[in-house]
Order: structure tokens, then sequence, then C-alpha cells
């Protein structure tokens, strides 16, 4: 697949360029500037860019989505990210997104009742300007009319591979880590699944 990756800089982008070159597909990333590393085609380029964002989408099969905040200060990252993102893609013909989410912003079914009375609302406290962010990057995706996946890890490490557990549209109970490197296979799993599609994929340990 042609795929071009967005927030290709960070933790969650470097291992989508890395497994997604690993497994054959021809990888596009899309930064603000080129650190010399990644190892693929890279279009440097603004979010506020629209044309040079649609040339960095054009032609691919599916767009992928890392990006992310730093801090836990006021962020709109995720859904200038989104929007940006579906202009692009409505302008190219391109259907497929697939974007990282956050376990922690919502609370459902699959939390157990410690995380749904304590955990949570502590953590959505702590982290409100960066879920509020994620919030709307969904509602733009969810009205895009696009082919789009939100894949939704819990607190991110930097370990390796490991088996991990998915469960699609709640979240995974007592899932607490997941590593960045399976976020992204989780990520590139997804992207070829019509399944997944208009889904919200819990992954966790």
């Amino acid at each position: 697949m042609k795929l071009t990756v967005f927030g290709a800089t960070g933790g969650i982008g470097r291992q989508l360029i890395k497994q997604g070159l690993a497994a054959g597909h021809e990888v596009t990333a899309v930064a603000r500037r080129d650190p010399g590393d990644l190892g693929c085609e890279v279009v440097v380029a603004a979010l506020t860019d629209h044309d040079a964002v649609a040339g960095a989408v054009a032609g691919c099969d599916a767009v992928l989505s890392a990006l992310g905040p730093r801090g836990t200060g006021p962020t709109t990252v995720q859904a200038d990210g989104a929007r940006a993102e579906v202009a692009a893609m409505l302008a190219t013909g391109v259907r497929r997104i697939v974007s990282v989410d956050a376990a922690g912003r919502v609370t459902d079914a699959g939390d157990g009742p410690i995380t749904r009375a304590v955990a949570k609302p502590l953590l959505q406290r702590v982290l409100r300007h960066g879920f509020a962010d994620l919030a709307e990057a969904e509602r733009v995706l969810r009205a895009s009319g696009l082919d789009w996946t939100l894949v939704a890890p819990p607190r991110l490490t930097d370990g390796g591979h490991r088996p991990y557990r998915t469960v699609v549209d709640r979240n995974v109970r007592g899932g607490r880590t997941l590593s960045r490197a399976d976020v992204a296979h989780a990520i590139l799993r997804a992207v070829g699944d019509p399944a997944t599609i208009h889904r919200r994929v819990n992954i966790a340990y």
C-alpha cells in the first residue's frame, strides 16, 4: 500500500514508518521539518499549507495520523490535523484514514468500577485539554464521510512488541499500557481491515 504518515517524527510515527517499510509498503512522511533519518520520502509542510498537504496525500491508499500534543496545556494539534487531513483527502479522492486516539478520554462499559470511579475522572481532569482536542478530531472524522478508524491505546511506553488485546468500541478491561511499537502495529493491521471502518479499536496489554 501507499501510505502517508502525519506526525511522522514522533514515537508512533517513526514506528509506523519503520514497520510500514519493513512490511513492503511505500511510505511518505509529512513533517514540519525533515530530520534526515526517517528512511522514506518526506514532504516538509505545515498543516496550514493546504496545497503541500494535498500533494502529500494525493495517490496514496491511506492516511495514518500519529499527531499528538506535547504537554498538558491547551492544544488543537489533533483537531487541526484532522481538518487538514480530511480536506486533503476530499480534494484528492483518498478515502481511508486511521488516526491515533486515547483510551483514557472515554469511560465506558469496558472499564472496571475503580477505573470508572477514580482513575478515569482524575486522568480526564489532568489531560482535559488534550482529550478535548481528541474529541474534536473525532467529530471532524465522523462528519467527513470518509472511511475512518480510531486506534485508542492507554498509557504509552517505549517497549518492544508483545501480545496485546483488542476490543472494538469499548475499552480493554484492565488495560493500562501499550508500547508505541505495538500502537503502530495495530494501526497497520487496522488499515487493511474493512471491519474496522467507522470503529474505535481499543488496544492494551
